[in-house]
C-alpha cells in the first residue's frame, strides 16, 4: 500500500475563494493602414501583450506587406480549487498524479492499494449525481413517469447552460440516464425537484443515505453538484460507488457511450463525459465525472484490472484530461506491481 494521507486542513476556512483576477493586454496603435483593399493573407506572431499581424494588401495596384499589432484577448487565470487553498497541491506521490486526492481500493477485499489525501472532505461537483441516482432507485421512484423541465431547474449557481429547454419532457428513466452518462444538470435538478416533498426532501434523503452508508465526511445541498457545498472525502466516495454498483440500472446508465432522447419530439444525442468508457483497454463497470472550479476535475470508477475489481477515486485534478491520465497511471501501476489483495 502506498500511503500519502494528509489530514483535512481547516476546510471551513476555504468557503471564500479569492476573486478571479483578469489581466488584459494593452492594444498598440496600428502602424499602417490599408487604403483600398482588404488583406489577402495573414501571418501571426505572438508577443507578450499583443499579436503581431503581417498581411499583404493591394495599394494602387501594387502588393504591399503591412504590419500591425492587435491586442490579445484578456487572460483569465483559473480560480484556485479548495484543495489548492488547503495546500494539497504540495503533496508528492511516486506516480506523479495530477490529482490532489487519489484513493484506490480492491473492491472485494476493501484493501487500500493507493492513497493520497483520502480523508480530506472536498467539493465533489457532479460526482453528486451518483447519490442522486441512488436515492431515485432505492426509493422506487416511477422511472416511466414523465418529468418536465421548469425554470426551477435553470442553473442559478454557476450559470451553466443545458440542451434541455424549459418545457422539455422526458421520462424519469431518461432524465436519470443523461444525468449519469452526460452529467446533464437540468435532468439532475428535475430528478430532485420531482421527489415527494420537492428538492428539500430529496436533499434530506441524500444526506440520510450518506449517513446510513457511513459517509461521515459527506454533505449535500443539491442534486446536481453545482454547489461547492456538496462535499465528501475519497474514502466516503468508495462507499458510495460500492452502494451504487449494486444497482444494474446505475451501472448501465453510467457506462453507456451514447444515448438518444426526444424531449418535445425532437431527438437529442448525448455522449458520455468519460472517454475511457469507449476505450477497449478498459473494462468499466461504473463511473462518474465531475467539474466545478472549486472542485477541480473529479472522477470515480469501478473497473476490472488484472482480473479483479478496483474502485478508483480522483479529486481535484488539474487539466482537462488529467484525471483520465491519472486513472491510466494507476492501471499501469497495478498491472506492473500486482499488489496483493
Amino acid at each position: 500500500m502506498v500511503k500519502f494521507a494528509r489530514r483535512a486542513l481547516i476546510i471551513s476556512m476555504m468557503a471564500l475563494l479569492p476573486a478571479t483576477l483578469a489581466f488584459a493586454g494593452t492594444a498598440e496603435h496600428k502602424k499602417h493602414a490599408s487604403k483600398k483593399h482588404g488583406a489577402h493573407k495573414k501571418l501571426a506572431v505572438k508577443t507578450a501583450s499583443s499579436k503581431l499581424i503581417k498581411r499583404t494588401v493591394v495599394v494602387n495596384g501594387k502588393r504591399k506587406v503591412v504590419t500591425e499589432h492587435v491586442a490579445l484577448a484578456p487572460v483569465v487565470p483559473e480560480k484556485p480549487s479548495m484543495g489548492d487553498i488547503a495546500g494539497l497541491k504540495h503533496t508528492q506521490d511516486p506516480l506523479a498524479l495530477q490529482s490532489n486526492v487519489a484513493f484506490v481500493v480492491d473492491q472485494a477485499s476493501s484493501k487500500v492499494l493507493f492513497e493520497k489525501n483520502s480523508e480530506v472532505s472536498l467539493p465533489i461537483a457532479s460526482i453528486t449525481k451518483l447519490m442522486t441516482s441512488l436515492v431515485v432507485v432505492e426509493t422506487h421512484q416511477d422511472l416511466e413517469e414523465t418529468i418536465e423541465v421548469t425554470n426551477e431547474d435553470v442553473d442559478k449557481e454557476k450559470g451553466t447552460g443545458s440542451r434541455l429547454r424549459i418545457g422539455a419532457k422526458l421520462s424519469r428513466a431518461d432524465m436519470l440516464h443523461i444525468a449519469l452518462m452526460s452529467s446533464e444538470n437540468r435532468a439532475a435538478s428535475a430528478l430532485g425537484r420531482s421527489y415527494p416533498g420537492g428538492l428539500p426532501a430529496f436533499v434530506t434523503a441524500m444526506n440520510a443515505k450518506a449517513k446510513q452508508l457511513g459517509m461521515l465526511d459527506t454533505h449535500y445541498v443539491d442534486s446536481s453538484g453545482l454547489s461547492s457545498q456538496n462535499r465528501a472525502s475519497a474514502r466516503d466516495l468508495v462507499k458510495l460507488v460500492n452502494a451504487a454498483y449494486q444497482h444494474p440500472v446505475i451501472r448501465q446508465y453510467s457506462t453507456d457511450a451514447k444515448y438518444v432522447v426526444a424531449p418535445g419530439g425532437r431527438q437529442l444525442e448525448y455522449g458520455t463525459s468519460n472517454k475511457l468508457v469507449a476505450n477497449p483497454a478498459w473494462e468499466i463497470g461504473l463511473q462518474k465525472t465531475g467539474y466545478i472550479a472549486e472542485a477541480g476535475r473529479c472522477l470515480v470508477m469501478q473497473a476490472m484490472i488484472e482480473g479483479r475489481a478496483i474502485v478508483m477515486v480522483f479529486l481535484d485534478s488539474k487539466g482537462k484530461y488529467s484525471r483520465l491520465a491519472d486513472a491510466g497511471r494507476i492501471k499501469k501501476w497495478l498491472e506492473t506491481i500486482k499488489p496483493q489483495a
